[in-house]
């Protein structure tokens, strides 16, 4: 079973590396066909033509758009990002710098889904056609239907702006902890830093729980979904003849085969957490990588928009690879096809 697993990631891998070219190309073409020219935005309003054109030279702008695409692919082999017309730094460096403040708001948002769509996922089912399943079908058909960005701007008049118990944006108001992983929550609990600690988490509530939203109501459909496909086999029917605890009958037998639609749909949403946050980062401004897409792209700054696709490729397929592993664990029947 450990060798055919390992042939199977090897697969997912070698068909990963064509889908992040394919991908890269899809958005270089469409960055340099909108009707932009990022010479001039860079060079400013009291610039003159000739210094507009020495930029568009440097940049290789007035190249047909194939030598363009190899340049970049040459320089992406020699392991450069190119430099950020934005920042006026090298894309690496400003990836690196912003990645653990999304990675840490993916994560709380992805935690949160889970935590709380499974259980109701489960109990929606259980009690099919209760009052609790039809109240949870409203709220997850709202979770799908509402958009993040006026749901982030709703929480935010109500919990910072009335209430007044939550900030309004950012990232932390106190010294930052100690640098460790560049996710604050984590490195306050390492390095015991309370103030820092309390700090994070009152920043991270309102961007985390309008992200998590959407993604919790998909993890309850789905829960629900696959519990209700097992729960009438005839091995469940038999568990339940034999007396065996409810409880014991959930976890033991009925969820281990319900719950692989949910950890695929988990990956997935991973990838699509990742992008929401160029919303998300915009409202609050939260410092992550979708803030800083965002400005690149309202600037036309195209290194830093491949990178950021370049970066974002790479974590949604890596995600997906752990979770088609974590299913092939679950069922080994899946490395196998």
């Amino acid at each position: 079973m450990q060798f055919s697993l390992l042939i199977y990631t090897l697969k997912r891998i070698l068909y990963a590396v064509p889908t992040i070219f394919g991908l890269l190309i899809l958005v270089f073409v469409i960055s340099r066909v909108i009707p932009a020219d990022p010479a001039a935005l860079v060079a400013g309003e009291m610039a003159t033509p000739e210094q507009v054109k020495e930029l568009r030279q440097r940049y290789h702008f007035d190249d047909p758009l194939h030598v363009q695409l190899v340049l970049y692919f040459k320089q992406l082999a020699r392991g450069d990002l190119g430099m950020s017309l934005y920042s006026g730094r090298k894309v690496l460096d400003d990836l690196v710098e912003r990645f653990p403040a999304t990675l840490e708001l993916t994560l709380v948002s992805m935690l949160l889904s889970i935590l709380i769509g499974v259980p109701l996922g489960i109990v929606a089912a259980l009690k099919r056609n209760s009052t609790l399943d039809h109240l949870l079908r409203g709220v997850t058909v709202g979770g799908l239907a509402i958009a993040s960005f006026w749901l982030g701007i709703m929480l935010q008049l109500f919990f910072s702006m009335w209430l007044g118990i939550t900030p309004l944006g950012g990232r932390i108001d106190t010294e930052p902890p100690t640098f460790i992983t560049g996710m604050y929550i984590l490195d306050s609990l390492l390095t015991l830093n309370w103030g820092a600690l309390w700090s994070s988490l009152r920043h991270m509530a309102l961007p985390a729980l309008t992200l998590a939203f959407a993604s919790f109501a998909t993890i309850t459909r789905f829960t629900r979904s696959g519990v209700l496909d097992v729960v009438q086999q005839d091995y469940i029917l038999y568990e339940r003849s034999m007396g065996l605890p409810p409880r014991l009958i959930i976890y033991k037998y009925m969820l281990r085969n319900a719950i692989i639609a949910t950890v695929t749909q988990i990956g997935l949403l991973f990838g699509l957490l990742l992008a929401g946050t160029v919303v998300i980062e915009t409202v609050f401004d939260w410092p992550g990588l979708g803030l800083y897409a965002f400005n690149a792209i309202v600037l036309s700054d195209y290194q830093a928009i491949l990178g950021v696709t370049l970066w974002a490729g790479i974590a949604y397929v890596t995600v997906n690879l752990l979770v088609d592993v974590a299913i092939s664990l679950v069922d080994p029947r899946k490395a196998e096809l």
